[in-house]
């Protein structure tokens, strides 16, 4: 009864937890043209974003799915886990939990998530099939201690239009400073937003 009881708990603070994290990422648009939207499934991309989006000026979206992962689903040492399922089925399409209302005012996304086997997590793939990115300059960065960038840039662009500017990404690791962020964009000429 006394495990019951204690799991029974654990499982609510949980999932005061869980609002208390969805509440504190609530999107609030500004009246900026930059949008860095980021999918941190274990936390380590976040950080990078939120340097990003402060040096950029820009709107911080947290793209996340419908149904979370869970440790579980992350277990790639195990090939049933989701994300090895998601990422074995190119037509994997993640739901997304929210979605940007105002895409159209922003001239410049910057995309941010962890790299798997190479590549975008399907959830991404899901983020840019759900807007019309046409005549916007989209960049991606990913994160990961070892994985390469991949074909990650190939594969989202053919998801666009040609008019859509897409500048090449890098991988950085999660210990990644706010200055080497800030370089880096600045190399790519990704300008922060000022108010005109």
């Amino acid at each position: 009864m006394k495990k019951l009881l204690v799991l029974a708990l654990a499982l609510l603070m949980g999932l005061t937890l869980a609002c208390a994290e969805e509440e504190a990422t609530a999107f609030t648009p500004t009246d900026s043209t930059v949008l860095v939207a980021c999918f941190s499934a274990t936390g380590n991309t976040w950080p990078l974003a939120e340097y990003a989006a402060e040096y950029l000026n820009a709107d911080l979206f947290c793209i996340e799915p419908e149904v979370p992962y869970t440790d579980a689903d992350l277990n790639y040492s195990d090939s049933n886990c989701r994300a090895n399922q998601e990422m074995n089925d190119e037509t994997s399409r993640p739901a997304l939990a929210a979605t940007v209302e105002n895409m159209e005012q922003y001239d410049t996304v910057v995309l941010a998530f962890p790299i798997w086997w190479g590549q975008a997590p399907r959830l991404i793939e899901t983020f840019v099939e759900a807007y019309d990115l046409s005549g916007k300059t989209v960049i991606t960065f990913c994160t990961s201690a070892s994985s390469g960038y991949g074909r990650t840039g190939e594969i989202l662009a053919a998801l666009t239009d040609e008019t859509v500017h897409w500048i090449e990404g890098a991988r950085f690791p999660a210990s990644t400073t706010a200055e080497d962020m800030q370089a880096w964009l600045a190399e790519k000429g990704i300008a922060p937003y000022t108010a005109e």
